[in-house]
C-alpha cells in the first residue's frame, strides 16, 4: 500500500500567519489578546467545575455576582485583575500567577 503525500498540510503557526497576519501586526495582536481572554474563561470554568461549584456558588464565595462569573467564562474582556485574583483566592482556594513575555 502506497503512502499518500500530505504536501498541502500547513502548520498551525502558518495558518495563523495567513489568517491574522504576522506577529506584531495589529490584526494578529488582536487575535492573540482575544485568545488569551478565551483561555482565561475556559480555565476558570474548568477550575470551578473541578471544585463542584456552580457559577452562583463561586460568586457567593468570593463576593461577586453570578453574572460576572458568567461574563468571564464567556469571553468578557473587561476583567479587573483584583477581582480575578479574589475569585481565584477566595472562591477556588488558588493563587493567580501572571507572566509577562517580551
Amino acid at each position: 500500500m502506497k503512502k499518500k503525500a500530505y504536501s498541502n498540510l500547513t502548520s498551525f503557526a502558518s495558518h495563523l500567519d495567513s489568517q491574522y497576519g504576522q506577529r506584531g501586526t495589529a490584526s494578529r495582536e488582536h487575535y492573540e489578546e482575544e485568545f488569551e481572554v478565551f483561555k482565561l474563561g475556559v480555565m476558570l470554568q474548568e477550575l470551578r467545575k473541578e471544585k463542584g461549584l456552580t457559577q452562583e456558588a463561586l460568586a457567593e464565595k468570593c463576593g461577586t455576582t453570578k453574572t460576572y462569573i458568567s461574563r468571564i467564562e464567556n469571553n468578557a474582556s473587561d476583567i479587573r485583575i483584583s477581582t480575578l485574583m479574589r475569585i481565584i483566592r477566595e472562591g477556588l482556594n488558588g493563587h493567580l500567577n501572571l507572566q509577562v513575555t517580551l
